[in-house]
């Protein structure tokens, strides 16, 4: 897959992304749970910013350890001992296993190199973001530019619109039954 090049963005575009995710779980009768590396809690603190936030936040892990990702999340370990914590499919683990362990129905995850250092063989600005929904797991491969706090912004932003886009596919009624299988 080719990553997708993005610029940081501005605290107003996480915000709006925010209450337009929450307004599409309460509509949906859906929860969400968020596990972070790279983004150490900016997602949830964005999405906990939106009020009546707590009607869909189950809650969050903040995982920057490895072992954290394999202990609390369930990321299989042969895959982090053998890609690392910056992987796509270590960001697709993150996001169903912190839906599974927050019993949420929506789980967003991020990993990947904030900077200044390269980690794992990976230059600072590459991402890895994944949403779950059920069985429907989606992710983006980004590089982004900018100092740590824009590609922090960077990879929520990311996030948020590709849990928007994942909910609008996924076909579920207001009371958050699927119209095809999850």
């Amino acid at each position: 897959m080719t990553p997708h090049r993005a610029a940081g963005s501005h605290l107003a575009a996480g915000s709006h992304l925010a209450a337009r995710l929450c307004e599409a779980l309460v509509a949906r009768g859906l929860t969400v749970a968020v596990a972070e590396s790279l983004t150490g809690g900016l997602v949830a603190s964005t999405v906990v910013d939106v009020p009546g936030a707590s009607r869909v936040l189950r809650g969050a892990v903040v995982a920057y350890a490895t072992d954290v990702k394999a202990s609390v999340l369930g990321v299989d370990r042969a895959l982090l001992d053998a890609q690392g914590a910056v992987d796509p499919l270590v960001a697709r683990q993150m996001a169903q296993g912190v839906a599974r362990v927050m019993r949420a129905d929506l789980g967003l995850a991020t990993t990947g190199v904030a900077g200044p250092d390269p980690q794992d063989g990976f230059a600072p600005g590459t991402a890895f973001v994944a949403v779950a929904l059920g069985r429907h797991v989606r992710s983006l491969d980004l590089v982004l530019d900018g100092d740590r706090a824009q590609v922090r912004a960077g990879a929520r932003d990311a996030l948020l619109g590709l849990a928007l886009a994942l909910l609008d596919e996924s076909g579920t009624t207001p009371t958050g039954r699927a119209l095809g299988e999850l």
